[in-house]
């Protein structure tokens, strides 16, 4: 089972693909932003938030599962956008089903997320809390992230995450790797973002998505962090609706 955040209205489907630990829930502050010219649909993706856990993880199982749900709901081709995790599979889903995909924003992630381009790839997380007696524990203890607001979102009313610890480590091995191929499969019109302190994309690596791939089209936030979404929802509302009005 797949759940899933639906912001509403009569507006363009996006369909909206979080990070790793994440949940659709993480795009509310943009969605509300996109409206009443674009719906927002985020799910959450296998492992995360209210959908089912365990399983395969590999890129194959995430990718299959967003293409089933774009298919079952009637949305394409679809305008999708994806987050770090969710970016990897959003041009993998234009690459592997371009029937599926209408244009792309990816941000945040690039071609190569392994250990060959990304200092630290994989968050081993595997000593952290499965649940937290008090909410102030999980607030005390997400603080130390960089994101404390994007984790606490899966924190569940009694303390219990609502993820699995040892799926997440999966989830995190499976998105390691080249995939060049993918990317400069993508055929579709695809807008990359780059936030100024990212530890996931660096300078060098987003250009060479644009050499190898012709036709991207490169924004970066200047101050923001790897959770752009967030940090900064009225400048990315803004060049992502210019995006998606031009194609």
């Amino acid at each position: 089972m797949m759940n899933y955040e639906d912001a509403g209205g009569d507006g363009t489907p996006v369909v909206a693909l979080h990070g790793t630990f994440g949940r659709g829930l993480t795009f509310a502050a943009v969605a509300t932003r996109l409206l009443p010219d674009y719906r927002v649909i985020g799910p959450d993706l296998r492992g995360h938030g209210l959908s089912d856990r365990g399983g395969d993880f590999s890129r194959e199982a995430f990718v299959r599962d967003v293409a089933d749900f774009i298919q079952e709901r009637e949305l394409a081709p679809a305008l999708v956008i994806g987050h770090s995790l969710g970016g990897v599979t959003a041009y993998q889903l234009a690459a592997r089903h371009p029937d599926l995909v209408r244009a792309v924003v990816v941000e945040d992630i690039g071609a190569v997320t392994d250990t060959t381009q990304v200092e630290q790839p994989v968050l081993d997380v595997t000593g952290w809390p499965r649940r937290f007696v008090r909410r102030a524990d999980a607030i005390g203890f997400f603080a130390a992230t960089p994101a404390p607001e994007y984790f606490l979102e899966s924190v569940a009313g009694n303390g219990e995450l609502l993820f699995d610890l040892d799926d997440m480590m999966a989830v995190q091995h499976g998105n390691a790797g080249s995939w060049w191929d993918d990317w400069q499969s993508v055929s579709c019109p695809v807008l990359l973002l780059r936030a100024a302190n990212s530890f996931l994309l660096s300078t060098d690596l987003a250009a060479e998505m644009v050499r190898r791939r012709p036709g991207t089209e490169l924004v970066a936030f200047a101050g923001a962090g790897h959770w752009i979404h967030r940090e900064a929802p009225d400048d990315y509302a803004e060049v992502v609706r210019g995006f998606f009005a031009r194609v």
